[in-house]
């Protein structure tokens, strides 16, 4: 339009100055005819300059539009193929580790639901629907209509697909398991921030979370004599533990230690026999729904001669840095490296 415009206001011109020149004959004449071609040649190459900024700001836009939608992850991390919408003002998380990941990232004030689990982390709305994460309620997940929903492999465990209503309602669910390593971690932490439009913020994330890590690490390499650690997750008489193939398990490496059940893998069920016979040197718990974790296991039955309760080596380490799989296990991760090697670690 605007060059049509331009040509228009050209061809006015045009007849302007023909009407006024009309009457006169000779040399003047055609100083002004030539003198008309001039200004209409420069009008056109001006009107063709301005047509070519302009396609050139609408490409751009166009190409910025496409960069944007390309940045998009086409799956999410449990192998679906997803189509992440452009603008997202709505979320859903019925996870608390990517509750936390997204309240990290400044989403807090798109979070308009999330599971009982996440309910009270810093960053979250205190006035928003509470869902069970386990069995959220589909009908009422529908009638928000989420941007987007992320869920975890917790989340109606056993149905195949859960979710199906609410894709062919057009909303995109974004599935992010547990993660096992910490590598997993991060590559979770990095598709969240993709998702949401934020990858420079969930780089940086990332790169502080690494950069603890290190600190640690670095610290950790230097230690020989090592000690043993057995990390409670669950209580007596259902006590459950992990061994090998477990972020946790990477952790008590990372600060110099070996976990006391890595000769099994995953996490597991232990009897009390079972950590009596590895007698570790240094017990760590996380329980945190039964009052004085560590001195039911200092009083524990059967355990009067293992080493980490002769010596007092028991230890309670903060529940949600240690139990969710994301940036703030650095916080599980410092407090364990103090609690087994404080000559190492302490302040």
């Amino acid at each position: 339009m605007k060059k049509l415009l331009s040509l228009s206001l050209a061809l006015v011109l045009a007849c302007s100055l023909i009407g006024c020149s009309g009457g006169n004959n000779g040399t003047s004449g055609d100083g002004e005819t030539e003198s008309l071609e001039t200004a209409l040649q420069e009008n056109m190459q001006s009107s063709d300059t301005e047509t070519a900024s302009v396609e050139a700001s609408e490409t751009a836009e166009s190409q910025t539009a496409a960069e944007a939608s390309a940045a998009k992850p086409a799956t999410d991390p449990s192998g679906a193929s997803v189509q992440i919408p452009d603008e997202i003002e709505s979320i859903v998380v019925l996870t608390p580790a990517v509750t936390e990941v997204l309240t990290a990232l400044g989403c807090g004030d798109q979070i308009v639901a999330y599971d009982a689990q996440s309910e009270g982390l810093e960053g979250v709305p205190s006035d928003v629907p509470v869902f069970d994460m386990v069995k959220p309620d589909m009908e009422q997940l529908a009638a928000l209509k989420p941007d987007l929903l992320f869920v975890s492999n917790l989340t109606m465990y056993d149905e195949s697909n859960p979710y199906e209503q609410l894709v062919d309602m057009g909303i995109c669910v974004l599935s992010v398991p547990s993660a096992n390593s910490i590598a997993e971690i991060k590559e979770s932490i990095s598709f969240i921030a993709a998702a949401v439009g934020k990858p420079e913020e969930g780089e940086k994330l990332v790169s502080d979370m690494q950069a603890e890590i290190d600190r640690i690490a670095a610290v950790g390499q230097t230690i020989t004599d090592k000690k043993s650690v057995y990390f409670e997750i669950s209580a007596a008489p259902e006590m459950y533990s992990f061994g090998t193939g477990v972020f946790l398990n990477e952790m008590i490496e990372l600060i110099g230690a070996e976990n006391a059940l890595a000769d099994q893998q995953g996490w597991i069920r232990v009897e009390g026999e079972t950590i009596a016979a590895a007698n570790p040197d240094v017990i760590l718990t996380n329980v945190n729904y039964i009052e004085e974790p560590v001195s039911e296991i200092l009083s524990r039955s059967g355990w009067e001669g293992m080493n980490a309760i002769q010596n007092k080596q028991v230890y309670y380490i903060d529940n949600m840095s240690s139990s969710l799989s994301d940036q703030n296990i650095v916080k599980a991760l410092d407090e364990m490296a103090k609690a087994v090697y404080p000559e190492y670690y302490g302040e």
